[in-house]
């Protein structure tokens, strides 16, 4: 029912890549996390919380068979975010290397018809609906209460130098809010999770402008919108997941199903 590409790249300034990104479109899954930390702390983080969350996901998913409500949907992405932030935390508190690392984390899952997405940190998911884009999530950054409190506009948040300070990120304490939200989605729409390396180096206007033309094309897109952040610098690691609703895919009633089940 959707489709899902993804490209990610060390940008031109970093010698390795922090970021870690998952995508299993046989279960309407796509994880993206950007770590921080010192040495390969952030990889490290980003990678617990990206194989912890796709492996687990999918178990569980697995288990409900079919009876899966939207609230439950919810649950889990809330869930598996949280194990994902003690086993990040537990690591760091464990290994000296490892202390202080944490990450940011969107977590979507497609399920009638709807998008139930997670995230914490300022890595985002922006909506490509009608030739529009759209940001989705809401950066849970300084420069995000700086502009919700009127300081500064965002275009002034474009250029400021504190992008990189986020005020909730997983891992770094023993708990964590991961704020999660249902969105009802439509056929065509094409939706995109990306690291901050991306938003930080290529305008809205521009990503926008890619997928308008590029949209017929999934793959290219994602390999365009990486080559765009490092052709404008690349001061950072840039990631990006592409998902585009191919079809309507509302829930299946699993006793419905097993009754069909029983006359083939």
């Amino acid at each position: 029912m959707i489709e899902m590409v993804s490209a990610t790249h060390a940008g031109m300034v970093r010698s390795h890549n922090e970021d870690s990104i998952g995508a299993d479109a046989s279960i309407g899954l796509a994880v993206l996390a950007d770590g921080m930390g010192g040495y390969n702390a952030g990889e490290v983080a980003s990678g617990i919380a990206v194989a912890m969350i796709s492996t687990e996901m999918k178990k569980a998913l697995a288990n409900v068979n079919g009876d899966l409500d939207v609230a439950t949907a919810e649950r889990l992405v809330n869930e598996h975010a949280v194990r994902a932030n003690s086993a990040i935390y537990q690591a760091a508190q464990n290994q000296a290397q490892y202390a202080g690392m944490g990450t940011t984390l969107v977590v979507a899952l497609w399920h009638d018809n709807s998008l139930i997405v997670g995230h914490v940190g300022d890595s985002r998911l922006y909506r490509f609906r009608a030739g529009k884009l759209e940001q989705v999530t809401r950066d849970h950054s300084l420069l995000q209460e700086q502009i919700d409190s009127g300081l500064i506009t965002k275009e002034q948040a474009r250029h400021s130098q504190n992008k990189n300070l986020v005020t909730r990120a997983v891992g770094i304490d023993p708990e964590v809010e991961t704020e999660v939200h249902r969105y009802p989605v439509q056929t065509g729409d094409i939706y995109l999770l990306c690291s901050d390396g991306l938003n930080d180096m290529v305008a809205d206007e521009d990503m926008e402008l890619t997928l308008s033309s590029l949209q017929a094309n999934l793959p290219l897109a994602a390999e365009q919108l990486v080559q765009q952040a490092n052709d404008n610098g690349g001061r950072d690691n840039v990631s990006v997941i592409l998902v585009r609703v191919l079809k309507s895919f509302p829930a299946r009633s699993g006793f419905v199903d097993k009754l069909k089940s029983w006359f083939r």
